[in-house]
């Protein structure tokens, strides 16, 4: 069994039934890609669209592809016609240029809310008032080639555990609030929080999808 059999195995092994695992190939050849793909894994993740486009072309067709990286709106139209999930949308802007594009290939595509919940000031994400903006308006009930499914938030990378606990459970909080949302264009199923090194926590406060990379595929080259 190979290293990255033998981490996947354990990852599905130790992770809640409920929980959606990504694996984050960023930075990783094809070949480790179909490795964890032979092993019956699905789920990948990749944070930037040109690695993202040239890895689908070479792989099998049934992956499922996550976006999990800043996307930035001019780049929508490379991805929009085969990605599974965009984690991070983070702007209004984001959200209409997915909703145009998905639009001219025919498909609805599943969107998370980006959220920061981190301490540092270089983390992407909406705030609470632009949340509310963007559920709260007008324009989203207008918007039906996209599906906003959940929240994904990055904790703040630090030592202090009960500080990523409190980040985490606050975005719960806001998740929970808004399950019970009644737009057509909203249905709140997914949680993506936890990373390698703060996935634990994330789940105990209630994650039902993590994204791990170096823990499964080993340190990233950069």
């Amino acid at each position: 069994m190979s290293e990255i059999s033998s981490h996947l195995a354990d990852f599905k092994q130790s992770l809640p039934q409920s929980c959606t695992l990504v694996a984050v190939s960023k930075t990783k050849p094809v070949s480790d890609i179909q490795e964890a793909y032979d092993c019956g894994h699905l789920d990948f993740g990749e944070n930037k669209v040109q690695e993202l486009t040239e890895k689908a072309e070479k792989l099998p067709k049934d992956i499922k592809w996550h976006m999990i990286g800043h996307l930035q709106r001019n780049k929508v139209k490379y991805i929009v016609d085969f990605v599974h999930l965009i984690h991070g949308v983070d702007s209004f802007k984001l959200l209409k240029e997915i909703n145009k594009r998905a639009e001219k290939v025919d498909r609805v595509v599943n969107c998370l809310l980006q959220i920061h919940i981190a301490e540092e000031e270089t983390k992407f994400g909406l705030d609470q008032d632009e949340l509310n903006e963007i559920l709260n308006g007008d324009q989203l009930k207008e918007m039906n080639n996209i599906r906003i499914v959940g929240l994904m938030g990055m904790a703040t990378n630090t030592d202090d555990d009960e500080q990523v606990r409190r980040e985490f459970n606050g975005l719960k909080k806001r998740y929970d609030e808004l399950k019970n949302s009644d737009h057509t264009q909203v249905q709140m199923n997914t949680l993506s929080m936890g990373m390698s090194g703060d996935y634990k926590i994330a789940i105990e406060e209630g994650s039902n999808m993590v994204r791990i990379g170096s823990a499964i595929f080993g340190a990233r080259n950069y």
